[in-house]
């Protein structure tokens, strides 16, 4: 039993290092060669962890292979566009001033089923709306629409508007102050304590987060029962 407890921890934490190496993505945004990398290695990593007979560095070596191996693709994916294009294949016009490719559709077997659905996710139910669709090399679909069916915006419109769109920045998650985003904020302690006492909390641990944007708003949500 402990054997196993121990195993199945290295293999985790084996895993976890080469899945943030791969980069932040999606199973759906997985390029064909990632994906193949994370079904392999969920096969190897699988292997050891119930068969105590096989030393547990057959199964970590061939893991630790396929990461260097991929990373190495992804070397060569940077510095070669012809590479890369070999490797992930290019985006495919599958739509096109409103008319179906089907000859497009058809060399990256796509249905017309997949077509529409991926126009419905988009909330696009009228192909008459759609001047391009490109098959991107995860598998998703990008729309364009025609000017006409595109929503309004202020640009189109000819207003002038004032730009108020902030990023908020997180100070309190949970309880536990930030320090690094309070400092890089331009804020400290004092103003903290501060901002807690102005809402009628004493202490950081009675907030379940609290941000701040660039115009200085300050957003608390308290936990429950603190207030």
């Amino acid at each position: 039993m402990t054997t196993a407890f121990f195993r199945t921890i290295i293999l985790y934490f084996i895993l976890m290092v080469g899945l943030r190496l791969m980069g932040k993505r999606q199973i759906g945004e997985l390029e064909p060669s990632e994906l193949v990398l994370t079904l392999i290695i969920s096969d190897l990593a699988a292997v050891p962890m119930q068969d105590f007979g096989i030393p547990l560095v057959n199964g970590v070596f061939p893991i630790i292979t396929l990461l260097c191996l991929s990373m190495l693709l992804s070397f060569f994916s940077l510095k070669s566009i012809r590479f890369r294009g070999l490797v992930c294949g290019h985006p495919t016009v599958i739509i096109r001033e409103g008319k179906i490719l089907q000859q497009n559709m058809a060399r990256n077997r796509f249905t017309v089923d997949e077509l529409l659905e991926q126009l419905r996710s988009q909330g696009y139910s009228d192909l008459a709306a759609v001047k391009y669709a490109v098959l991107e090399t995860s598998g998703q679909v990008s729309v364009l629409p025609y000017t006409k069916a595109s929503p309004v915006t202020p640009q189109v419109m000819n207003l002038e508007v004032k730009d108020d769109v902030t990023l908020p920045t997180l100070l309190i998650n949970d309880g536990h102050v930030m320090s690094e985003n309070l400092e890089a904020s331009g804020y400290d302690g004092a103003w903290l304590e501060k901002q807690l006492r102005a809402r009628r909390l004493t202490s950081p641990r009675q907030v379940f987060f609290l941000t701040v944007d660039e115009a200085g708003t300050v957003v608390c949500v308290a936990k429950e029962g603190a207030a």
